[in-house]
């Protein structure tokens, strides 16, 4: 009953007994106090960073504080993120321009600043390192940690350590961020949305069960559109649809990922926090000999480069999930451009599709000296390319390139050669 009792403050960092209803802080009247049964328990962490991009732009410049903020490109362009004022408007990430202009018209627009971004996270990364060597970025903005046995080491339980982070972060960096803590990485992903922004959320072992019941199934990792609505169909709507479902019988639907679902719809999540590996992006490029503007002929230059990051990644069994587009203009100035994707890739066609989606966006009339394609945020090979339920085309996409790779392992390199690599007669 004492550890109900007990509560660790968030800002001044204090544990003790909650004064007053509601609860607040009996040193500072702080209230916001981490109150859960298994606060110091648990050891897997989940970390995001707030409406990260407008968050930084804000950061370094003080008049868009109050303003609506959106990131994201002009008037054909989409939305790469908003800050919390435009969300409320129904201003929402890959929303149209012109759309999220119609629902906010007095939005401050920025085009977004990939490098400094990039900056500012590894920032906070750097952070995160000096809490635990087990830091497994999946996006510029966030990552998981395993904290397990650094309580000695720091001198504080876990919650009191995370807790001093988020603090630390506000106060030396200027953006904030949220935490989820748990017992696996599926739960901890879910408890940093639970409280957002400035969160910190918690899921213990005890209410898993509860807590995911009366969710639908769309929360589930790896759950996308097409995904959830053929579960509905089926008739699992809720997690707790899938909890009360046999898993022999979800794998007789759905194969493995039937067995996904019944684990993860219970709280079961066995996959081990994996640091960042020491290579840290796959990318290459080339400096045309006369400068170029047509989209044809630098979607011809882009493919090759994509086949070339593809193959690398393929010989070192690593995938990403960040494709990034580098342009560097007639005059010399760079321009990089970036998408996340839904899952790790390793597959050309996939590299080309998102790096390609950039380019339409930055070829107007624009000369352009260098062209290069870069994948980072890496995973082990092991995690792409699973696709959705009904996803056909990666299944598609990998085999199709499976057969490519084969044959120019066993002919050469030039023994296939795709369509787009050809310059027109």
């Amino acid at each position: 009953m004492a550890e109900h009792l007990s509560a660790l403050c968030r800002d001044c960092l204090s544990e003790g007994p909650p004064a007053g209803r509601p609860m607040r802080c009996h040193a500072c009247g702080s209230p916001r106090l981490i109150t859960h049964a298994e606060r110091a328990r648990l050891t897997i962490a989940h970390i995001d960073c707030d409406a990260f991009y407008a968050a930084v732009e804000k950061r370094d410049d003080p008049s868009l504080r109050d303003k609506p903020l959106i990131i994201g490109g002009g008037q054909r362009g989409v939305v790469s993120t908003c800050c919390y004022i435009a969300r409320t408007y129904g201003v929402r990430s890959a929303m149209p321009m012109y759309k999220a202009l119609e629902a906010c018209p007095d939005a401050v627009v920025v085009r977004p600043n990939m490098e400094k971004y990039a900056q500012v996270g590894e920032q906070v990364r750097e952070m995160m390192r000096a809490l635990t060597p087990l830091v497994e970025p999946i996006s510029i903005d966030e990552a998981f940690l395993d904290l397990t046995g650094t309580q000695r080491l720091h001198g504080a339980s876990i919650d009191h350590v995370l807790a001093g982070f988020a603090r630390d972060v506000e106060k030396t960096i200027g953006i904030t961020v949220s935490v989820g803590l748990s017992y696996c990485k599926f739960l901890a992903k879910i408890a940093s949305d639970l409280d957002k922004p400035r969160g910190f959320a918690v899921i213990g072992e005890a209410e898993v069960l509860d807590f995911l019941r009366d969710k639908p199934v769309g929360m589930i990792w790896g759950v996308g559109r097409v995904t959830r609505e053929r579960l509905e169909a089926d008739g699992y709507r809720l997690i707790g649809d899938l909890q009360r479902a046999d898993e022999t019988d979800l794998m007789r639907r759905y194969g493995m990922e039937g067995m996904r679902l019944s684990r993860l719809s219970r709280g079961i999540d066995t996959r081990d926090v994996s640091p960042e590996r020491e290579t840290k992006s796959v990318s290459n490029e080339t400096t045309f000999n006369a400068n170029m503007t047509d989209i044809d002929t630098l979607a011809r230059e882009l493919w090759r480069m994509s086949e070339k990051v593809s193959d690398r990644l393929k010989e070192s069994e690593l995938a990403g999930s960040t494709i990034t587009l580098k342009l560097k203009t007639g005059d010399f100035k760079s321009r990089t451009r970036a998408r996340t994707l839904n899952e790790p890739t390793q597959l050309a066609t996939r590299i080309f599709n998102a790096a390609r989606e950039c380019l339409e966006k930055e070829a107007d009339g624009t000369s352009f000296r260098l062209i290069g394609v870069g994948v980072s945020h890496l995973c082990a090979a092991s995690e792409a390319d699973h696709g959705d339920l009904a996803d056909t085309q990666t299944t598609r996409d990998k085999a199709r390139e499976a057969a490519v790779d084969a044959l120019r392992k066993k002919f050469g390199g030039d023994a296939v050669v795709r369509g787009i690599a050809f310059e027109d007669e």
